[in-house]
């Protein structure tokens, strides 16, 4: 006798259509992860306007997209000082260094 029979009339719990669409959300938040895993710029919050690599004054879509598969970003915290250093991953040379001071205060100071 099949192990795996099926009671006639009743449905599976999920379709087809529903099945795809769950493996499709699961693709993208896997394929997040990987991106904020190796730092990738495109989702660290730079504003598309400041993806300009060759700072030739103009963002053009290759630019939009390196910043997926080919800029980094490094950030560190000195203080109230917020550093944001962006580079190419082959080789890690250096693009530019953004530098923001916030003046909020850190709630375990108080």
């Amino acid at each position: 006798m099949n192990a795996k029979t099926t009671i006639p009339g009743k449905r599976s719990r999920f379709s087809t259509r529903r099945k795809a669409l769950l493996g499709l959300v699961l693709i993208a938040l896997a394929i997040v992860g990987w991106l904020q895993y190796v730092g990738a710029a495109g989702i660290s919050g730079i504003a598309t306007r400041d993806m300009d690599w060759n700072a030739d004054g103009t963002v053009t879509q290759q630019e939009i997209m390196q910043s997926f598969y080919s800029v980094g970003v490094e950030k560190t915290r000195e203080g109230q000082r917020e550093c944001s250093q962006y580079f190419w991953r082959d080789g890690k040379r250096s693009i530019r260094v953004d530098c923001r001071t916030s003046v909020a205060t850190d709630p375990a100071e108080e």
